[in-house]
């Protein structure tokens, strides 16, 4: 083998020209999803209080949000909805007129060149907080995908691009690939959450989303941040249920799984840079303890160097301007 001083590989480093030409992983506006929360009411746009730069917002705002993002290049969005009620049973989810069902035909109406992709979960709409039925404390796995399903189909009926349900429920993406096709929506894809683990990054989110729970947590449902093998067993088991693309979350402190999975299946795979993630990076940006704007380009990169085909990231808008 070849060595010092004939091998250098210093030599593709000095010029910035050539470092760009042999750069191994480029990271592009084609890989962004945007997350979106919608509340009720009209011009309201409430700032995030962990998550600075990130908003709640009417659907009259959402609207013009999108607007803004197809003119950045963003090619993607992801809804979360904040119901003007909660009930026991989360019935605001499958409302036919509910928060996100209302503001998916707003944008299909106003915004073209825009995929829509809906979150399919309960937590934001229960007013106890969890992912789906109690009996007591205990969460009912068969009941709750069953309502899962009447979510994905209301949110497609509206419009909806992608299902991406994220309630961890065993079984759920065949429920719900069943109810799609029986009404008509079998091109409709599904992004399922495959593997989803039970993090304390999701701090954030739960101020954003208004959706911690009232008591307990969510290992029940979500994954231990423990394991590795299990995270291939989850993502197995939603591709053989119909999952036509398969996400990893959160996304920076499970590069290995994230690698893990797109090595093993080779599917369609996202990613969620999620809350925590974020407000880490803008909380030590602000603080001037690391450069921002660098490390928010790093983290991007690691996470589509382990494999990710697309990134849903709070620094969307920041990123597209950037590359612009």
């Amino acid at each position: 083998m070849i060595g010092f001083p004939t091998k250098r590989l210093r030599r593709l480093r000095y010029n910035p020209i050539v470092r760009d030409m042999v750069r191994e992983t480029v990271l592009t506006k084609n890989d962004l999803i945007y997350p979106l929360f919608v509340v009720p009411g009209e011009k309201v746009k409430n700032e995030v209080r962990s998550m600075p730069g990130v908003f709640q917002m009417s659907i009259d705002v959402v609207v013009e949000e999108c607007k803004e993002l197809v003119q950045l290049g963003i090619p993607a969005i992801i809804l979360f909805g904040i119901p003007e009620h909660k009930d026991e049973v989360g019935s605001g989810a499958y409302d036919p007129n509910g928060i996100i069902q209302r503001a998916v035909r707003a944008i299909k109406k106003e915004v073209k060149n825009l995929l829509v992709i809906t979150d399919v979960c309960m937590c934001e709409y229960t007013s106890h907080g969890h992912c789906g039925i109690l009996d007591g404390e205990r969460i009912l796995n068969d009941p709750t995908i069953e309502l899962l399903a009447k979510e994905a189909v209301t949110h497609a009926q509206a419009g909806a691009d992608i299902i991406a349900p994220s309630d961890m429920m065993d079984g759920r993406v065949a429920v719900i690939r069943k109810a799609l096709d029986e009404n008509g929506f079998e091109e409709i894809p599904i992004l399922s959450y495959a593997v989803k683990y039970a993090s304390g990054y999701y701090g954030p989110f739960r101020d954003a989303a208004e959706s911690a729970p009232a008591f307990g947590d969510r290992r029940s449902h979500q994954m231990d941040v423990a394991n590795s093998d299990e995270a291939i067993r989850e993502a197995e088991s939603d591709i053989e249920e119909g999952a036509d693309m398969i996400m990893v979350k959160p996304a920076g402190p499970y590069l290995d799984i994230i690698f893990r999975v797109k090595e093993k299946f080779g599917m369609p795979t996202a990613a969620y840079q999620v809350s925590g993630e974020y407000a880490m990076i803008k909380a030590a940006g602000k603080l001037g303890w690391i450069d921002e704007q660098r490390v928010m380009m790093e983290s991007l990169i690691a996470i589509k160097r382990a494999g990710a085909d697309m990134i849903l990231t709070y620094f969307a808008k920041d990123v597209a301007k950037l590359l612009k």
